[in-house]
């Protein structure tokens, strides 16, 4: 099993100290035992296209932040948030474990229509975690767009992962699409899917509604809260993932690639 915690929050525009305060009092509020705690894409800022002003470094408050949460609550603690190195922007999703030890994955797909191609930097790898015998996809909302980018790869003769994890802050107005496309890759991968999204208006009036989903292997949804801030805890069953695999065995007749970077 693996325990995860979903926190479906409004953000404040480019605060990155309000946002921390409020997110950890969300954290603070969760009284069930859970293992993963998942925060939407740009946690502490929302989706701002000003990483000069706001971006921070990987020694910055944030992800001192980060450590500390993790280690006071004994939690593997993510999402993404605006990052500078090597004089470039990285919309990065920081995988924090309570050992003060971290993954990052730099999302790949720049949302050109949000103009988030000409200030930040795209990613060229993907970060597959793993966690008690769970292997975990790590991805950031546009990457939902590109099926291939989260495809598995057969290694062992067994599938790659068996959970993907998205962080977005997918507006309202498109949330048809980001529903449908989680439902898909769940299929299509035969694994667990978690959407966190924010709700509420960014500092541009754009509208999030959440729709903060968990999706079985099946395609079966779990959860999906609309419109209002939620906080919720899941369990996973990895016993129910290897049922549904050796039941359909879809994926041994899959396409092998290579995705060229």
């Amino acid at each position: 099993m693996l325990t995860c915690t979903l926190i479906q929050t409004k953000l404040f525009w480019e605060d990155a100290f309000t946002n921390r305060q409020m997110i950890e009092q969300k954290i603070n509020s969760i009284k069930e035992r859970t293992e993963v705690i998942i925060l939407p894409e740009m946690f502490s800022t929302g989706f701002s296209m000003r990483p000069e002003q706001f971006a921070e470094t990987m020694d910055g408050k944030t992800i001192a932040w980060m450590k500390q949460i993790a280690s006071n609550k004994k939690v593997i603690l993510t999402g993404s948030l605006m990052i500078e190195e090597d004089e470039q922007f990285f919309n990065r999703l920081i995988w924090m474990l309570p050992n003060g030890e971290y993954g990052c994955y730099d999302k790949r797909h720049l949302f050109a229509y949000g103009d988030e191609h000409n200030h930040y930097t795209a990613g060229v790898k993907r970060c597959i975690a793993s966690v008690k015998g769970w292997k975990i996809n790590l991805q950031v909302c546009y990457d939902l767009r590109f099926p291939v980018w989260a495809r598995q790869c057969v290694t062992e003769d067994k599938p790659e992962f068996d959970v993907l994890i998205y962080v977005a802050n997918w507006p309202e107005r498109r949330s048809l699409a980001w529903k449908t496309l989680l439902q898909a890759r769940a299929i299509e991968n035969q694994c667990y899917v978690i959407g966190v999204n924010r709700v509420g208006n960014d500092g541009k009036n754009i509208y999030h509604s959440g729709d903060s989903m968990v999706i079985d292997p099946l395609g079966e949804i779990l959860y999906c809260k609309k419109d209002l801030e939620d906080i919720f805890t899941i369990e996973l069953n990895k016993t129910h993932v290897d049922e549904v695999r050796n039941r359909f065995p879809f994926w041994k007749d899959a396409d092998s690639f290579i995705i060229n970077k």
